[in-house]
């Protein structure tokens, strides 16, 4: 799993030129990335989700249980296929179970609970590739940011001493900063919206939709509990959205991080607003991103996307800054439809969840940091032998 993901990496392996790589816990952008890598190098990519038990053994207990990753492995456009249940240590056994040519896996490293690294039998083998993780991003620093109630995360706001702290000492152990679980700043490039984006216009035919909104904490907010909250489980809002039209294709209109916190207030988004780019374009039912879309609805960007239908949740709709309902010109050409997820969840429940676990996921953090440093030392060591 890409680097700080309390209960990442797992099974990744490639399938009859198909490869398959892991499972996460906190599923955010570096993951996708990742699984974007792994899918460009054969032609089916099957990822391997741990069991809670296997999570549990290795790294502690996870934030969110097997069923809840399944659902946000799978919600990712480059993932072909889930393997369920997955051993923790990736074995020959275990490709060839699923007729697969090779494994592929980040470049940090990933260890048992006795130190041991977890894809040395198929490295051995030849049957192992490698990918690069995604800079600026990690499940360390996001939890940080929840835990925080700072703003400096925000794309132009900057940076303050709270932040500035947390990004020095959340999850580092007393020897320093591991190159995998540390935090580092992330850095948006026109390359990286590329990378991630389908690049297909729409076609005659198409129904283009439209939906607005923070999507925030993306795929991990899909995954937490309870319904009967304000905010919308993403995935299943979206799924929904895709399952109105014959030939859909679905326009995500993002607002700015400053108009996010407008309306819902404390320190979000959790993400700021190049992040949430990166995880929605990642959504296998969104065909295109308006990056800090206007609030309102207006009937210029309708008629610019020349949108067909709007689509909103079950949810509270909080009026523009004038007090104007931002619906009002897709309601007023009738084009305007609610659409039940039947998954009512918040970003809210989600910290509330972290927050109740933050003594675990400190303690888990500098274990692991500490297993790396040690693995890094003895790496030195080595080569310094040799030479």
């Amino acid at each position: 799993g890409a680097r700080g993901s309390p209960a990442a990496v797992a099974a990744a392996a490639a399938l009859a030129h198909r490869p398959l790589p892991c499972s996460y816990d906190m599923v955010h952008y570096g993951h996708s990335n990742q699984l974007r890598q792994a899918r460009a190098m054969g032609d089916y990519l099957i990822v391997g989700v741990h069991t809670d038990e296997e999570i549990a053994k290795h790294k502690g207990p996870p934030v969110f249980t097997q069923e809840e990753r399944y659902k946000m492995v799978q919600a990712i456009k480059w993932v072909d296929e889930i393997a369920p249940g997955a051993p923790y240590v990736t074995t020959l056994e275990t490709l060839d179970k699923y007729n697969c040519d090779f494994c592929v896996h980040g470049d940090d490293i990933t260890l048992t609970i006795d130190g041991k690294d977890t894809y040395e039998e198929v490295k051995a083998a030849g049957r192992y590739r490698e990918c690069k993780r995604t800079q600026g991003v990690s499940t360390t620093d996001l939890v940080g940011r929840m835990l925080l109630m700072t703003k400096a995360h925000h794309s132009n706001i900057d940076e303050d001493l709270d932040y500035r702290k947390h990004t020095d000492n959340f999850g580092k152990g007393p020897k320093g900063h591991s190159p995998w679980t540390g935090v580092s700043q992330f850095l948006q490039t026109s390359q990286k919206i590329i990378q991630f984006a389908s690049g297909k216009e729409p076609q005659p035919g198409d129904t283009i939709i439209y939906v607005a909104g923070a999507f925030d904490l993306f795929h991990i907010l899909d995954a937490v509990l309870p319904r009967g909250s304000a905010d919308i489980g993403h995935v299943d809002f979206l799924e929904k959205v895709h399952q109105l039209a014959e030939r859909p294709y679905i326009i995500a209109g993002l607002h700015f991080d400053q108009e996010v916190n407008r309306y819902k207030g404390k320190n979000y988004p959790i993400m700021n607003i190049h992040e949430r780019t990166l995880s929605v374009l990642a959504c296998r039912y969104v065909s295109e991103v308006v990056i800090g879309a206007p609030y309102a609805v207006t009937a210029d960007l309708l008629d610019h996307f020349r949108v067909t239908l709007v689509c909103h949740g079950m949810t509270e709709v909080v009026p523009d800054k004038d007090g104007s309902d931002p619906y009002e010109e897709p309601k007023r050409r009738g084009v305007f439809q609610l659409v039940d997820s039947g998954n009512n969840l918040t970003t809210d429940l989600i910290v509330q969840r972290i927050i109740k676990n933050r003594l675990e996921f400190e303690a888990r953090n500098q274990k692991k940091e500490a297993k790396e440093l040690a693995v890094l030392e003895a790496m030195k060591r080595l080569e310094e032998e040799k030479h």
